[in-house]
C-alpha cells in the first residue's frame, strides 16, 4: 500500500500576535523631563493570536473594517514586522528571520505605498528591478509580454512615475511585484481609488496569473467586487481576531439577501417614524445628510419592490439607487448571524 503524500500548506499561521506600545505623552511642568527618565506606554493588540494555513494555488481573501488588522498582518507575512509572539512560516522560511530569501519568493502590492522610483520612468524601474531580483533575459522578455497584453503597460512606460494616473502606478506596481515570477503575491488594498476599467484588467490578471501559474495569492481589499470575482476562500477578521475562515460560497449563503437601497428626496421632511412603523425591524435607516438617506435590509425578509414602492408613494425621489453592503457591514452582519445562531 502506497504512503499518502502529505502537502504541507504554503503559508502557516499559529497564534500569530502583534503589540505597539505607543508613549503617554503628559503635559504640565517638567514633563518632558518626567517623559525621559520614567516613560510610560500604552499597548495596542493589533493582531490577536491568529491562526491559519494557505495551500499552495489558492485565493484567499483577507477582510474585514479599518483598523481590523489585515494590513498589520500583511507585514508580518511579508517580513516588514517582527510578531509580537506566535510563529509565521512561507514556504519553509520564517519572514522576518530569513528576509533576503524570502523576498524571491513573495511579490508585494500595498495600495497605499509604491515600490517604484518616482523621478524615473515605469520601464526603468523595471529594469532596476530586473537587476535586483537577476532575473534572467528570457524571463523578463516573458514577463513583460504578459504585463502588455493584459495590463497594457507600453502605454505610460516611458513616463515618470510621479506622473502617471492612480491607476497606470497600480499597474505598474502589480508589474513589479511579478516581475521575478515569485510563488506567493501579497495585496493590500491594490484596487483603491482606482476607476472601473482599472480595476477589470487587475482582475482578470489576478485570476489569469493564478490559473496559469498557480500563484498562491492573499487579498484584502473593500471590494466587494474584488472578493466576488477573484477569491475562492475568505478569512474575516476584526479587533485583531479571526471571526470566520470559510469559502466563499458559504459566506454568499449568509449574506444571501442583503441589500442597500440609498435615495434622495426633494425638500419633503423624512418620517423615520412612519417607516419603522410600516415594515418594523425588518431594515435600519442612516441619515446621510442633505436629505439623502441609506437603507440596510434584508430582502429575503422585506421585497425591494415592496420598499420602493412605499418610499414612491410617500415622497418625491430625486436619486435612487440599489448598491453592494460595505465591507463592515457585511462582516458586522456575519458576526451576528454567527452569534443568534
Amino acid at each position: 500500500m502506497e504512503a499518502q503524500v502529505v502537502k504541507v500548506p504554503i503559508i502557516q499561521v499559529k497564534n500569530l500576535t502583534k503589540v505597539f506600545k505607543t508613549a503617554v505623552r503628559k503635559t504640565g511642568r517638567f514633563s518632558a523631563l518626567h517623559s525621559l527618565i520614567n516613560p510610560e506606554y500604552i499597548e495596542k493588540t493589533a493582531v490577536d493570536s491568529i491562526s491559519f494555513n494557505i495551500r499552495k494555488g489558492e485565493i484567499v481573501g483577507y477582510i474585514g473594517p479599518n483598523g481590523a488588522g489585515k494590513s498589520t498582518s500583511i507585514k508580518m507575512l511579508t517580513g516588514i514586522l517582527k510578531p509580537s509572539s506566535g510563529k509565521v512560516e512561507i514556504a519553509g522560511l520564517i519572514p522576518y528571520k530569513n528576509r533576503r530569501k524570502h523576498v524571491q519568493h513573495i511579490g508585494v502590492v500595498l495600495g497605499q505605498k509604491t515600490q517604484l522610483w518616482w523621478d524615473i520612468p515605469l520601464i526603468e524601474s523595471l529594469m532596476l528591478l530586473k537587476e535586483i531580483y537577476k532575473v534572467d533575459d528570457k524571463t523578463y522578455k516573458e514577463n513583460m509580454m504578459v504585463f502588455e497584453e493584459l495590463l497594457s503597460i507600453s502605454d505610460f512606460q516611458d513616463k515618470p512615475v510621479r506622473q502617471l494616473s492612480l491607476g497606470q502606478r497600480m499597474r505598474g506596481d502589480l508589474a513589479a511585484s511579478l516581475l521575478h515570477s515569485p510563488d506567493i503575491l501579497f495585496l493590500d488594498e491594490p484596487t483603491i481609488g482606482v476607476d472601473v476599467v482599472t480595476k477589470e484588467k487587475f482582475r482578470v490578471f489576478i485570476r489569469k496569473l493564478n490559473q496559469e501559474q498557480k500563484t498562491t495569492i492573499l487579498l484584502t481589499t473593500h471590494d466587494m467586487a474584488d472578493i466576488e470575482r477573484i477569491c475562492e476562500r475568505i478569512i474575516i477578521i476584526d479587533e485583531g481576531k479571526i471571526l470566520h475562515d470559510m469559502p466563499l460560497v458559504e459566506m454568499k449563503k449568509i449574506i444571501k439577501g442583503y441589500d442597500v437601497l440609498e435615495f434622495e428626496i426633494n425638500n419633503e421632511k423624512f418620517n423615520a417614524t412612519a417607516l419603522n412603523s410600516v415594515f418594523g425591524n425588518k431594515l435600519q435607516l442612516n441619515n446621510l445628510g442633505h436629505r439623502r438617506f441609506k437603507i440596510d435590509f434584508d430582502s429575503a425578509e422585506l421585497a425591494t419592490s415592496d420598499l420602493i414602492s412605499y418610499l414612491a408613494q410617500n415622497y418625491q425621489l430625486k436619486n435612487i439607487a440599489i448598491k453592494e453592503p460595505e465591507i463592515e457591514t457585511l462582516v458586522r452582519d456575519i458576526f451576528e448571524k454567527s452569534e443568534n445562531n
